[in-house]
């Protein structure tokens, strides 16, 4: 009996850790998702030469507001000068909240 019982606790457990996991996901775009967005609207005015992003959103305040944001950078060459970018992307909309050069 304690097989079965271990096997069901299991089972219980990664339904709850699934359901939650989709509410979750259903609040917020995925850091991927945001990056293309991010990596479409610098390609409108150039090539990018690396991006990256960080996984889990993070709360940030701007202008007295409160936004769950991931947190990103960009890369690019531009007459062979390199410019750096980071940059802050809202996890549940997808806006560009703030873009600035390092």
């Amino acid at each position: 009996m304690r097989l079965n019982q271990l096997l069901l606790g299991l089972g219980i457990g990664a339904i709850a850790g699934a359901y939650v996991n989709q509410k979750y996901m259903k609040n917020h775009i995925s850091s991927e998702t945001a990056l293309k967005i991010v990596k479409k609207a610098f390609k409108d005015h150039g090539p990018i030469d690396g991006s990256w992003i960080h996984m889990k959103p993070e709360k940030v305040n701007k202008f007295n507001l409160s936004y769950n944001v991931y947190r990103g950078g960009i890369t690019r060459t531009i007459d062979s000068k390199v410019e750096q970018y980071e940059f802050l992307v809202d996890s549940k909309t997808g806006t560009i909240i703030d873009v600035y050069a390092l």
